[in-house]
């Protein structure tokens, strides 16, 4: 069923009373300010932080599931087989990459339905960054999954203001929605969770094709790079311009750069199988 034309002033409002009561978006769960906290500790022994993780089954599974990863290649047979292989640093990376799956909840069927076709959308995106990350040695991969999460995370704070809802809107309103939105909902979350200002610059910059990041490759150039990839994939790249024109493209090496017949990275293009394999790897 599709919205009548003034529903989109309707949902407006319920947004922009989100973002007036800034307590009611959705906080970081308990065992990230616990991980974060004891990681504060330089001195820190892995076992006490595998006793912490181990607390959060959800937790421990992904950090199991990356670590087993084609990414890292590696076959730990338990949690402290994992945390040896990652260091302190991916842990970090990997609990806050968890924390912004756990963060929202279903509350009606519509409600699942758009948070599964988003969900879909950013998993498939942060594959991309993850495996480009690999492939072009600029960022590393587990700074490319949480970069890409966080730089999605307004358009879920966007659905978590239909929460009490009884008739969310459909797929097109959500999606203006988060146009309008989904930015400055994503900067007051990091900005209320004291992350670095990399992920906020990041967010700032998603989508800008032209941003200029500096000369050197950047987490906010490889987000743009597997953005616009995602987007192409989906089907609805119609209003995208030449990746050659992107900044981000731009500072690729020569041997990096190479194009397919349909205008993607060659290196995103022929290894589709690969990426999507990454991404049950990493999220079912």
């Amino acid at each position: 069923m599709q919205s009548a034309p003034n529903d989109y002033s309707v949902y407006r409002t319920v947004v922009n009373q989100l973002i007036s009561d800034k307590e009611q978006l959705p906080s970081l769960p308990k065992i990230t300010y616990e991980v974060r906290r004891a990681l504060e500790n330089p001195n820190l022994p892995l076992p006490s932080l595998g006793k912490l993780i181990s607390k959060d089954p959800s937790l421990t599974s992904l950090i199991m599931k990356y670590a087993s990863s084609s990414m890292q290649r590696t076959k730990p047979q338990n949690l402290m087989d994992a945390l040896h292989i990652l260091g302190i640093k991916q842990i970090e990376r990997i609990t806050m990459a968890h924390s912004v799956q756990s963060l929202f909840t279903i509350h009606s069927v519509q409600h699942k339905r758009l948070y599964i076709e988003a969900w879909n959308r950013v998993k498939i995106k942060t594959a991309i960054s993850s495996y480009l990350a690999q492939q072009l040695n600029k960022v590393t991969a587990d700074q490319a999954l949480l970069g890409s999460l966080l730089s999605e995370i307004g358009s879920f704070a966007v659905l978590s203001a239909f929460k009490s809802s009884s008739r969310p809107p459909d797929q097109s309103t959500y999606v203006a929605l988060c146009r309008e939105y989904s930015k400055s909902l994503g900067l007051i979350m990091l900005k209320r969770w004291q992350l670095d200002d990399i992920y906020v610059d990041l967010i700032r910059s998603a989508g800008d094709w032209t941003a200029n990041s500096g000369k050197v490759f950047s987490l906010s150039d490889l987000n743009n790079l597997s953005l616009f990839h995602s987007i192409k994939m989906r089907g609805a790249g119609q209003d995208l311009p030449s990746i050659m024109h992107l900044s981000a493209y731009k500072k690729l090496l020569p041997h990096q750069n190479t194009l397919s017949l349909n205008g993607d990275l060659s290196i995103v293009a022929n290894n589709i199988d690969e990426i999507l394999k990454l991404a049950d790897e990493l999220f079912e």
